[in-house]
């Protein structure tokens, strides 16, 4: 295991490692969700903060980060997004804003006349590189794909290590050739976005299965994620041989946490989650409501892909907002939803913490 991402995983889980980790308990990266605040209190917990960057502009990065190291010294991973950026089809973009005038005119809008990426990928903003090098985050990582060559160069040349969220084998193997220190395995069962490097090839390997297709073949760390909401599952993925467990929809009722209160409230009584692509264009996982229920029908268009169909569903989720239906607002959570907890970060690192230290001894 590399140096510079270890972290202990004996039974005490009491010595603190060069990243400074005493738990392998890591808070999953989500975008829209996870805070300075949140991220900082996971770490002094003992587990690894995150920052979803991925909708981030730099100068929203370099805030976030800068108010992160504030709160404390610990080390928190960092995350951004990698999609492939293609241009919009023009007449899939028109089919999609026709498909969706009927939801609109629910509350007496038209759709949008135009389509827009509602933010850019990693690359296509070299000043998102400029601040990573200026504010040395402990660790780096990507969704849905790596960057340019050019820019894992500066990552290692700046010692900075990176890792990357994989689906299949073949995503983990490509991330250890390209120097990844670790990957972050994600299961079907992980809420928010599938992190498939191809959206259209979806291995639909749930998180137990997949860790046992990768541990076999990878000699970096595997980080398991994907509907895991107690410290009896963290055992169950480090027992399996991941090194630690990366946990995102049980952190997303923390008061700490920048869900809205729509979002909690839904959180409180949901039962079931369900992958859909036609909110933002890519598959991901959400609180079933309209979006899968209604506007993922079977003879639907193809939608205007990601992020495009993404900036029309916020905009749609905005609108319903107004006239008091919050059922279209984005609530990505994963498989384990009826099983939260909703208490504050630290209660909960602690109730985590407690639930894996019995389970391992």
């Amino acid at each position: 295991m590399p140096a510079d991402v270890t972290w202990r995983l004996n039974n005490e889980h009491a010595t603190p490692t060069q990243l400074g980790i005493r738990y392998p308990i890591f808070l999953a990266p989500m975008a829209g969700i996870t805070t300075p605040e949140l991220a900082s209190l996971v770490c002094e917990a003992g587990g690894l903060g995150a920052l979803g960057l991925g909708a981030s502009d730099a100068c929203h990065a370099e805030a976030a980060i800068n108010a992160t190291q504030r709160l404390t010294s610990k080390p928190f991973q960092v995350n951004f997004f990698c999609h492939r950026v293609a241009p919009l089809d023009p007449q899939k973009g028109q089919a999609w804003r026709e498909y969706l005038a009927p939801f609109f005119a629910r509350f007496q809008q038209p759709t949008p006349t135009t389509l827009s990426a509602p933010y850019r990928a990693f690359d296509e903003d070299p000043a998102l590189l400029e601040v990573i090098l200026a504010t040395r985050p402990a660790v780096v990582s990507f969704h849905f794909g790596l960057p340019s060559t050019a820019t894992l160069r500066a990552l290692r040349q700046a010692k900075i290590p990176y890792w990357v969220s994989v689906t299949r084998l073949s995503e983990a193997r490509y991330a250890e050739e390209q120097g990844c220190s670790a990957v972050i395995a994600q299961g079907i069962e992980a809420g928010g976005h599938r992190a498939t490097f191809d959206p259209l090839c979806e291995a639909g390997l749930g998180t137990t299965e997949l860790l046992g297709h990768l541990i076999p073949h990878l000699k970096i760390p595997i980080i398991s994620a994907g509907g895991i909401v107690n410290g009896q599952q963290i055992e169950a993925c480090l027992t399996q041989g991941a090194s630690a467990a990366q946990l995102g929809t049980a952190f997303i009722p923390c008061r700490e946490s920048a869900a809205s209160e729509a979002v909690r409230q839904r959180l409180r009584v949901a039962k079931e989650t369900q992958i859909t692509d036609v909110i933002s264009g890519r598959p991901a996982r959400g609180i079933v409501g309209p979006w899968q229920q209604d506007v993922d029908h079977p003879r639907r268009p193809e939608h205007a892909g990601y992020p495009y169909s993404y900036a029309l569903a916020k905009q749609l989720a905005k609108l319903a907002s107004q006239y008091g239906n919050v059922e279209y607002e984005v609530c990505w959570a994963g498989s384990g939803v009826a099983h939260l907890r909703h208490l504050d970060a630290g209660p909960l690192m602690t109730q985590l913490i407690a639930e894996l230290t019995a389970s391992a001894n």
